[in-house]
């Protein structure tokens, strides 16, 4: 790819920015209609494309994990669609008037959301976030420019197309989803510094991507994490819940972006108690690790020791670790040490100890006493989210339409 190709189209998506703020919601919410429909119909040639995609990554010896987050089935498609069918649905993110902070005299002061401009995904593998993130951006306004990796090349050139066929197909500007295939060259460094039109850089995958992306970046960056979410385990909390809350944070697949990885014990808790919640997790596939003290008392339950590394960083499989504490106040200073800071847990009876965690835990997200699971499609509500942010800057917490808007504020003179 020509050092000029890059910069082209992302002028060119922002020119297309430029038409679809002057469109209105509904013309919007018409072509992400239009976008899931394209997608059920074209399932087929989309799990065609995958096929290549998957026997070209094992040729490659890809890791399992990227063929997990790669492999794309009818079902995970038909959930592609019907968030697309919901954002469509959304209230209209965009023009909504609210109220000043302040008033100028003689003037009227008011704030109108905007959408932000131009978005850049860059993605590992997860072929249908592409669709996902378009559906967010058409909806808010924004052009979305995709730069995934070589591994979905094939899946990500026919749903681009698919998706921007549609978006033609409604009369609004094609070029508001560009596609920097993988294959072509052009390097993200290249993509996600040119800060004149992109006003915001996503990166989605594995904490290699996310630093690299961070470190290269001149445009502003939405920070994502997945995984290395800690879980206390008061002395008070209840044994089957603890158990549920593990079990269920991993059942968000093929990402889990809010799975437990680390449960900090309270040291109050007997020996059988525990038995039971490792031979559960063992049941249910789960690899156990553990500080040199629980390896110690349950040789029979964990195979391997944690090295001081891995507190703080995630696993991104089934795999648990376990760590005594003395209370929570010592839980709290690890999760603040080495959580990856998006989605932190809490299982206990003591209202006051819920009351300290949620005030103290420094996580974008807290749980007492139920799953952390990720779902981008919430039963209820009017959200859809892309992922989480654990970044305290731009926005922090669900990805969501909001986040991919921006305040004007309007001082208007009273003639």
């Amino acid at each position: 790819m020509s050092s000029e190709i890059i910069p082209s189209k992302v002028r060119q998506s922002n020119s297309a920015f430029l038409e679809l703020s002057n469109r209105q919601g509904r013309e919007r919410s018409q072509a992400v209609k239009y976008m899931a429909k394209a997608l059920k119909e074209n399932i087929q040639s989309i799990l065609e494309s995958n096929t290549l995609d998957l026997e070209t990554s094992r040729e490659t010896a890809e890791s399992e994990l990227i063929l997990e987050w790669l492999k794309l089935t009818p079902e995970r498609i038909e959930s592609t669609v019907e968030i697309l069918e919901r954002i469509a649905e959304l209230p209209d993110p965009l023009q909504q008037v609210m109220d000043a902070p302040y008033q100028l005299n003689p003037s009227q002061t008011y704030c109108q959301r905007m959408p932000l401009g131009v978005i850049a995904l860059v993605y590992e593998s997860f072929p249908e976030l592409a669709a996902i993130a378009a559906g967010l951006c058409l909806k808010s306004g924004n052009s979305l420019i995709l730069r995934g990796n070589s591994s979905s090349h094939y899946s990500n050139v026919m749903i681009a197309e698919i998706l921007r066929g549609a978006i033609e197909d409604c009369g609004l500007p094609g070029e508001c989803l560009q596609l920097l295939p993988s294959d072509e060259g052009g390097s993200i460094k290249e993509l996600v510094s040119q800060d004149q039109y992109v006003n915001l850089v996503i990166p989605y995958g594995r904490p290699s991507l996310i630093s690299n992306v961070i470190q290269q970046a001149t445009a502003p960056v939405l920070k994502t994490a997945m995984g290395n979410c800690y879980l206390y385990w008061s002395d008070s909390g209840d044994l089957e819940l603890t158990r549920s809350m593990i079990l269920d944070s991993h059942a968000s697949e093929p990402d889990p972006v809010n799975a437990i990885e680390k449960v900090l014990i309270n040291r109050k808790h007997n020996n059988q108690t525990l038995a039971h919640l490792f031979g559960s997790l063992i049941e249910n596939g789960f690899e156990l690790r553990g500080d040199p003290e629980i390896v110690e008392q349950f040789s029979d339950y964990l195979f391997y020791s944690v090295r001081e590394s891995e507190w703080q960083k995630s696993y991104l499989s089934k795999t648990v670790a376990f760590k005594f504490v003395d209370n929570l106040k010592a839980g709290i200073e690890v999760i603040n040490r080495f959580s990856s800071g998006h989605a932190d847990c809490l299982v206990t009876e003591s209202y006051q100890e819920s009351r300290q965690f949620a005030m103290d835990v420094d996580s974008a997200l807290v749980y007492i006493n139920t799953s952390s699971r990720f779902t981008r499609n919430p039963p209820q509500g009017d959200s859809v989210f892309l992922g989480i942010s654990n970044q305290k800057g731009y926005r922090r917490g669900l990805i969501g339409l909001d986040t991919l808007t921006t305040v004007k504020q309007v001082v208007q003179g009273i003639s």
